[in-house]
């Protein structure tokens, strides 16, 4: 669990790299010996944005490969400026956009036996998934069931993300499930 005063770091952190993006086309550098023991554990994370609430960009990591301050100064600088489905945020945004971070428990795989026995698994608002399939993959954050609250939409629309038909369904199918603590 993050703490409060980590909290405030990581999303200040994530600011500030916007920020400094913007000025410099760069994410800031980050020094360990600045940051709690907390912040240098590693752990993945995703970052973000918001622009009078409307997705504004979103990038993350789903293995923790770094410490967690360098994952989400990482992930803030990409969901700003390399999120393909947008252009890069600009300066005269920087007041409008609101940014969370999303940091990850390590991904389990889940046992099913069918596409019904998975959905019967699956936790509403608890569980982000990462789906597997044939060389395509997809997630969503736990958060996504706020805009998707049913299991079998929210599979469906999770198989589209990953590139495969709504119905699509293989035996071959891996799933993954975990959990976040939301920091904003």
């Amino acid at each position: 669990m993050i703490n409060q005063q980590d909290s405030k770091t990581l999303l200040s952190a994530a600011r500030q790299c916007i920020e400094h993006g913007i000025t410099y086309g760069l994410p800031t550098e980050v020094k360990m010996q600045d940051y709690s023991a907390t912040l240098q554990n590693k752990q993945s994370s995703f970052v973000t944005l918001h622009k009078h609430k409307q997705l504004r960009g979103c990038i993350g990591s789903l293995q923790a490969k770094m410490p967690l301050i360098a994952d989400v100064v990482k992930n803030a600088f990409l969901a700003a400026f390399r999120d393909p489905r947008f252009q890069p945020v600009i300066t005269s945004e920087i007041p409008e956009i609101d940014l969370d971070i999303s940091v990850l428990s390590i991904p389990k795989p889940v046992s099913f036996t069918s596409e019904q026995d998975l959905l019967q698994l699956i936790r509403p608002g608890i569980d982000g998934l990462i789906l597997h399939d044939q060389g395509h993959s997809g997630t969503f954050l736990p958060t996504v069931w706020e805009q998707i609250p049913d299991p079998q939409t929210f599979l469906a629309h999770l198989k589209q993300k990953a590139g495969l038909p709504p119905d699509y369904w293989s035996d071959t199918i891996k799933v993954e499930r975990y959990t976040t603590q939301l920091l904003s």
